[in-house]
């Protein structure tokens, strides 16, 4: 059965067409021909596949949009395969600026599995149109050097490889680039050729940054079958600001709850800029265009209400997490910021919450002006004073009514939290030692 959050993913039917819905939620940057593509995508069922590095031990939200354009594709009865790269991430793909570094077969082989479990929560392997996940290890492991190059090679041009962006970029660096880096566009687009041939597959999608590799893999099975394929590259998503989304100081928003808890992931969401906010929602959600407008509506007539950030925070979490997971994160993001019961949220989810906020280790009997200023939360002890005086101090948002009031063992939450809070919304945790 599929879990709750799958179950309630659909198209919308108010679109004429599978191409026209994906080019309104903003997922389609570049492509193929786009009459041939839409004709395609609007009859019978087809095969599509995206493939997924596993160079790192999760996917993340980059990631994330690539797979629920493969679930989308799923819900109109298309075919999706998520290909987990076991032979390309032992290669890597070129980064514009540097050498990447090799890991071993054995963290690659672990990593496989559990991107490949992230990849399978999303799609559905049942009904007409069952997902499959493919590994391209498979069908290059026992590939020799000589079959690679004779049956492979011959079909790639090497003045057409060194304009791929990421080569070129490379050959213009100080770095430059290995032989192992200036192959991987023809693995790749080998991948596509297997796939073509053992399953019909006639789509790749992928993010726009990776349109060099998609087409290598067109050229490859127009060469070798004389036949014609389709690829969607996806935009790069970035914030209105310019930045790339997802990212804060070099840390990706992971899939994996153990990288990025389920209220961090929450919380991400929920902060999301009224000018990109539909813009989320259209392409990480599967709401309708009549809910995505009325939703856009609440947040032009009542911004301070953030209708739209709450929806898509949930949407998303729930999608990732589950239900209940989603359900604790905003319950407690709720009851950190004054409106909810800090005490009913279970013990893993305050953790978590709690470690996003500056801190300091607490004992019962601890003066609260002592807190405030081993928090941060005040600067000396007369400022701390001053401040809870003055009204304006609280623990698990209980008022702190006296200057020389001291943690209580009632305060602290699961026998090891505490709460403190500065006026509105300045907060920090206290951690029992």
């Amino acid at each position: 059965m599929p879990s709750p959050a799958l179950a309630r993913q659909h198209n919308d039917p108010s679109f004429p067409s599978l191409w026209e819905e994906l080019r309104w939620r903003g997922l389609v940057h570049v492509s193929t021909d786009e009459e041939a593509l839409a004709a395609v995508l609007a009859g019978g069922p087809i095969t599509a596949y995206c493939g997924f590095d596993p160079s790192a031990p999760s996917l993340h939200l980059g990631n994330l949009l690539q797979i629920l354009v493969l679930r989308r594709l799923q819900l109109a009865g298309h075919r999706p395969l998520g290909l987990v790269g076991g032979s390309t991430g032992l290669i890597g793909d070129p980064r514009p600026t540097a050498e990447r570094v090799l890991q071993s077969r054995e963290q690659i082989a672990r990593q496989v599995v559990a991107i490949a479990e992230q990849v399978a929560r999303f799609l559905d392997f049942e009904g007409d149109a069952p997902a499959e996940i493919v590994n391209n290890l498979d069908w290059t492991d026992g590939l020799s050097a000589i079959d690679f190059l004779r049956d492979i090679g011959q079909h790639f041009r090497v003045g057409t490889m060194i304009k791929k962006d990421a080569v070129s970029a490379r050959l213009n660096s100080e770095a430059g680039i290995n032989y192992t880096e200036f192959s991987y566009q023809i693995l790749q687009a080998y991948d596509f050729l297997q796939l073509y041939r053992s399953r019909g597959c006639v789509l790749q999608t992928g993010g726009s940054d990776q349109w060099g590799n998609l087409t290598s893999g067109i050229d490859l099975i127009h060469r070798a079958e004389g036949a014609s394929v389709h690829a969607i590259g996806t935009p790069l998503i970035t914030n209105s600001d310019g930045t790339k989304f997802g990212k804060s100081e070099g840390n990706a928003i992971w899939l994996d709850p153990e990288l990025t808890s389920p209220y961090a992931f929450f919380q991400f969401w929920l902060n999301t800029s009224d000018e990109d906010v539909i813009d989320r929602l259209k392409a990480y959600s599967f709401l309708t265009r009549a809910e995505l407008d009325a939703l856009d509506a609440a947040r032009r007539e009542r911004p301070g209400a953030r209708e739209a950030q709450r929806r898509l925070a949930w949407e998303v979490t729930a999608m990732v997490h589950g239900d209940l997971a989603a359900d604790a994160a905003r319950d407690a993001s709720a009851a950190l910021f004054g409106s909810g019961d800090l005490a009913a949220i279970d013990p893993a989810t305050l953790a978590a919450a709690l470690a996003e906020l500056p801190g300091a280790a607490g004992v019962a009997g601890d003066r609260i002006d002592v807190l405030l200023v081993a928090t941060g939360l005040a600067r000396s002890n007369g400022e701390a004073r001053r401040a809870i005086a003055q009204g304006g101090v609280s623990v698990n948002n209980r008022r702190v009514a006296g200057e020389d009031e001291v943690l209580g063992e009632d305060d602290l939450l699961h026998g090891r939290f505490a709460v403190l809070r500065r006026g509105k919304r300045t907060l920090a945790a206290v951690t029992a030692s």
